[in-house]
């Protein structure tokens, strides 16, 4: 996929076109979006765009480097993502290590950290060190839901790039339970019902974050009018504060049956 088909960013992605075709891509960069964006393949992309020789800015999909990134064996790009919890100091130790060596495939080294909001306070001070110098060429890409977690100084060394609350035309799907959710609390279901609920359909923190973005996304169409409710305005920003705070919980470590759990006993009572 090439930068140019995101349309919906565009803005975004012109931008980041013209800092590769003119020179001034910087070497570290946090991309920014809610889990239901699909922001490693973003980053594959913007990597494509950084490294093809057909179409320099954008990415041809064609062309050796672009196929081989695509299909995740291209020579110089390292990816280190969480454990479902956390991402540790080793696993940015490792990176750094990997770094330090000669690019084999072109002229540089590629990193992408996914859940980067993740890493822990001594792997995020690990890291600064190679974002404060790294070696010519270096590229590293720390992607998160949130960047609030991430250190200042880690922050303050990068571009900040957010995505928005983009949901593709066709993914009206994303919305079916958080509207049953919704349907539940306004017709006051009992708690071993939404547990029952719940259990069926959440199995894990990915699912539990891709609820917590739907149900906020809905709440938004309730406040805009866009959507039927049974949700008093009022009550919206209450809601939306308690799906934040279940946010903050799972980003934490709470477990995910926890947190949703908890969040459901404060918006259905």
């Amino acid at each position: 996929m090439s930068l140019r088909d995101y349309r919906d960013f565009a803005p975004l992605t012109e931008r980041i076109s013209k800092a590769i075709q003119t020179g001034r891509l910087s070497h570290a960069y946090i991309i920014e979006g809610d889990s239901c964006i699909d922001k490693v393949k973003f980053a594959k992309d913007m990597i494509k765009a950084a490294l093809c020789i057909q179409d320099p800015g954008w990415g041809c999909d064609m062309c050796p480097v672009c196929r081989k990134i695509d299909h995740d064996n291209y020579e110089d790009l390292y990816m280190v993502s969480s454990d479902d919890r956390s991402v540790k100091d080793a696993s940015v130790a490792e990176l750094q290590e990997k770094l330090k060596s000669r690019p084999t495939g072109g002229n540089s080294n590629i990193a992408v950290i996914d859940h980067a909001d993740l890493m822990t306070l001594r792997a995020q001070n690990r890291l600064l060190k190679t974002l404060e110098e790294p070696n010519p060429g270096t590229l590293i890409l720390l992607l998160a839901e949130n960047t609030e977690n991430l250190l200042p100084t880690i922050t303050s060394r990068c571009i900040i790039y957010r995505l928005g609350n983009y949901a593709a035309k066709d993914s009206t799907a994303d919305l079916t339970l958080p509207r049953k959710i919704m349907d539940m609390v306004a017709e006051h279901a009992y708690f071993c019902e939404f547990k029952d609920k719940l259990t069926k359909e959440i199995k894990d923190r990915q699912a539990a974050f891709q609820l917590l973005d739907g149900l906020e996304r809905l709440l938004f169409l309730y406040l805009r009018g866009e959507e039927p409710g049974n949700v008093r305005k009022e009550k919206i920003a209450e809601h939306v504060r308690y799906v934040e705070e279940a946010r903050r919980d799972l980003i934490a470590g709470v477990n995910y049956k926890y947190a949703i759990r908890n969040l459901i006993l404060k918006i259905g009572g």
